[in-house]
């Protein structure tokens, strides 16, 4: 009995100070977890879990220790963990698990936990683009296979990511080993901290050799993601918060990213400085100039964010002051994480996120910008460029179709590497919406008319003016319907619907615009000013029809205003058919017309008419003469002649 009091105490002492040496250990993660140190965090929550200790919130910090260091194949582990102890997590944890299941291929259990999300998630706008995109996947499998990818040669064992060009050359943050004896780890991803490096770009966008970009520019902590002003004499970047020897930290203590901007002056980077909307509680990161180098673009959580990260951009004024920062929206932005934009010269802009659908992690996305800021369709650029991993930082060179991205995919030589591409297809379809704009009496061409294309909702897109042919064009998108607009000085603005064709090409359009005002005088037509070529009545009949009363309309407006002007109304025929019945049918036409003028108010002794049949032919298609059915048509005319004003 002693013997078991005694082993029985020291099973308990035992179990006791192994109980108080993993919490201890547990505590010991926690605060790593707490401080960002996610690498450090994963290998005590590791040791944990393969000794048995099992804890829903461990799991939940180890998940999310994989999940943001981009290890999604480990956090789906992890995650799996936490789900089968526990259903009872915040909808967030359902949209990471689906996110992590959908690196390592498992797509019906994705759906099967964005399914829940979206029911337990209420308003949230993935849940809502996964409700209204369920055979999103389909569409990535049509964006794919567009882009010959490879390594860009520039590549090490550590991080490299976030590429920009400057002055034909390709600078990206990268965090090798220099070799320095002083070189700093980050506790969050156990790699040495990032700094710029730069490499020539030969044929083709090649890379030649790595070199370190500029001493100024570097401190202790990450330097990452430049963009650069065409005429290379300004920079903008990504630092940690670190100006001057001092490091700024939030309310919680810790260092966020802000970006900075840097001039050349010479031969050398100086006048670093913070911009005016950073701020030690927030980050700011990863700037991008809008083609005019008038916006920039940029990532951040600062307040009005409506997720993770937002996409932001801010005005630059000519002083080169700033204004305030506006968010994109939620065309753009989602409560995920949405970074990395870049602005082509083509209006569009391209991003990662992972809140939009995608084929797990972050994923890179293209928008096209409206005229008015706003936003189009977003969509998935694709495989190839995008992986079940991290892709992101996609830059492209819109005349060659060429361009770099980076990614944390299979295959890489380290923790990120970047990738060199040719796009051989577009994305989407490309037409071109094209006319004239003449005018609608005399057709002749109207030069200076502006065209203005809005979507089907009535959302501006784009504007374009006619030249001094009145000629217009405007690039489309291949299946969408377009409410189309002419406008033009002392002429009636015109609306037409047109849907284009789902094939490459071109779609026509013209506008035959009418005065706001037209001068007439006695014996002209007054037809004339409306483009009235005829009152169109059923085949062998003589009842208004509904297009005519359109037309007629017009008329009666114009006698309405001028009730001095009276009108010999004159209705004609082409030859086809006997004489006889020509003159008859067209009688009774020009009178069908004066009948209905009388009945919508006009006085009678103001109205003269009669048809002519086929006596007063404009051309030779006279009985016997073979002509086409436009040459006919030019002989079926009705005319409204003024006698009197």
């Amino acid at each position: 009995m002693k013997n078991s009091i005694l082993l029985f105490i020291t099973i308990v002492s035992v179990f006791s100070f192994n109980c108080f040496a993993q919490k201890a250990r547990v505590s010991a993660a926690e605060k790593k977890y707490g401080n960002y140190a996610y690498i450090d965090a994963i290998k005590t929550y590791k040791r944990l879990a393969e000794k048995g200790y099992k804890s829903a919130d461990m799991y939940q910090k180890l998940g999310n220790s994989y999940y943001y260091n981009a290890e999604l194949d480990q956090a789906a582990k992890w995650y799996g963990e936490l789900f089968a102890m526990t259903s009872d997590v915040e909808p967030e944890y359902y949209y990471r698990y689906a996110q992590s299941l959908r690196s390592i291929g498992e797509n019906d259990k994705a759906n099967e936990m964005l399914e829940k999300f979206n029911q337990m998630s209420g308003n949230d706008t993935r849940g809502k683009l996964f409700k209204n995109n369920r055979s999103y996947l389909d569409k990535i499998k049509e964006n794919s296979g567009r882009f010959q990818v490879e390594n860009a040669g520039i590549n090490s064992k550590y991080s490299d990511y976030g590429s920009s060009i400057y002055l034909n050359k390709i600078v990206f943050a990268s965090a090798r080993d220099t070799g320095s004896l002083g070189q700093r780890k980050h506790a969050w991803t156990n790699q040495y901290f990032t700094n710029l490096y730069v490499a020539d770009l030969g044929d083709a966008m090649t890379p030649g050799g790595v070199n370190k970009f500029d001493k100024n520019v570097k401190s202790r902590f990450h330097e990452s993601t430049p963009a650069f002003t065409k005429d290379g004499k300004t920079m903008y970047f990504t630092r940690n918060n670190f100006l001057e020897d001092k490091k700024g930290k939030d309310a919680s203590g810790i260092t966020l990213v802000k970006i900075y901007k840097a001039s050349f002056e010479n031969n050398q980077w100086t006048n670093i400085t913070e911009l005016p909307f950073d701020n030690n509680n927030y980050s700011t990161a990863h700037p991008a100039l809008s083609p005019d180098e008038k916006t920039l673009y940029f990532a951040s959580d600062m307040p009005g964010t409506l997720g993770q990260s937002d996409l932001f951009k801010v005005k630059i004024n000519d002083d080169g002051s700033f204004g305030t920062p506006e968010n994109l929206g939620n065309t753009i932005n989602t409560e995920g994480r949405e970074t990395f934009p870049f602005v082509t010269d083509e209006n569009e802009i391209y991003f990662a996120s992972d809140g939009h659908p995608g084929l797990g992690g972050l994923d890179i996305f293209v928008s096209k910008i409206n005229a008015d800021g706003t936003f189009y369709e977003v969509q998935n650029v694709g495989a190839d460029a995008n992986s079940p991993k991290d892709d992101f930082a996609y830059l492209i060179d819109t005349k060659s179709r060429r361009g770099f991205f980076s990614s944390n995919r299979d295959g890489g030589q380290g923790y990120d590497d970047i990738y060199k591409f040719l796009e051989t297809r577009r994305l989407t379809c490309e037409q071109l919406l094209y006319g004239e704009i003449t005018d609608l009496a005399t057709a002749e061409v109207l030069p200076n008319a502006k065209i203005t294309l809005l979507d089907d909702k009535l959302n501006l897109i784009s504007t374009a003016v006619s030249d001094e042919k009145g000629n217009y064009s405007l690039p489309v998108e291949c299946g969408k319907r377009y409410s189309v607009r002419a406008a033009k000085e002392e002429y009636t603005t015109k609306e037409q619907i047109v849907t284009i064709l789902k094939e490459n090409g071109k779609t026509h359009l013209p506008f035959a615009l009418e005065k706001a005002t037209c001068k007439v005088a006695v014996g002209d037509d007054l037809g004339k000013c409306f483009g009235i070529k005829m009152i169109y009545f059923d085949f062998d009949k003589s009842d208004i029809r509904i297009e005519a009363a359109l037309d007629l309309e017009k008329i009666l407006d114009v006698l309405n205003q001028y009730p001095a002007m009276k009108l010999d109304i004159r209705s004609h025929t082409d030859s086809r058919g006997s004489f006889k019945y020509n003159e008859a049918l067209s009688d009774r036409r020009a009178k069908s017309t004066i009948n209905w003028l009388i009945k919508n108010g006009v006085a009678k002794n103001r109205l003269v008419g009669k048809g002519y049949g086929e006596n007063l032919l404009v051309n030779n298609c006279s009985d016997g003469v073979k002509c086409t059915e436009d040459e006919h048509q030019l002989n079926r005319r009705s005319e409204f002649i003024i006698t009197a004003l």
